[in-house]
């Protein structure tokens, strides 16, 4: 009987494992009627999907954190209310896939490059008025008392 304990406590983790699983036997036993290979495929893309998510997330955060950084006098509750939001949202995300974690600095360098162009579009400022690089830490991003100042 299978162990069922990782896909209930980090589903990116167990697509990954099961991926696995599916190509070791398909090596092993040429004869299995299944798709062996494909189904690896879309259960690893199903994984993938979960990181892509993050990343949505944190490109979100990140874009509001810009605007709030960089658009002083248009600050409003909405902004704050979706840089909650997403705190919320990516901590319960890795809460549920706590392997993410250990991808957490490629996907926020990603999630940036994409913020950057969100904010250059959103607020009419050009490229050179962000940091090249992402200023805050994971840590000060979900910080629920930081709010960047200008």
């Amino acid at each position: 009987m299978p162990d069922t304990r990782l896909y209930d406590s980090d589903f990116f983790a167990w697509t990954q494992d099961q991926a696995g699983r599916l190509r070791r036997l398909a090596a092993e036993r040429s004869n299995v009627d299944l798709d062996l290979e494909n189904l690896a495929e879309e259960i690893e893309s199903m994984g993938r999907s979960e990181q892509q998510q993050l990343e949505s997330r944190l490109t979100v955060l990140l874009l509001h954190l810009l605007k709030w950084r960089f658009q002083p006098g248009l600050r409003g509750n909405s902004w704050r209310l979706t840089i909650k939001e997403q705190r919320n949202r990516i901590e319960r995300h890795l809460r549920k896939n706590p392997s993410l974690k250990a991808m957490l600095d490629e996907t926020i360098v990603d999630a940036y490059s994409d913020a950057l162009i969100g904010a250059e579009r959103e607020t009419g400022l050009p490229e050179t008025t962000f940091p090249k690089d992402c200023p805050w830490s994971f840590d000060q991003m979900m910080d629920d008392g930081f709010l960047p100042e200008a």
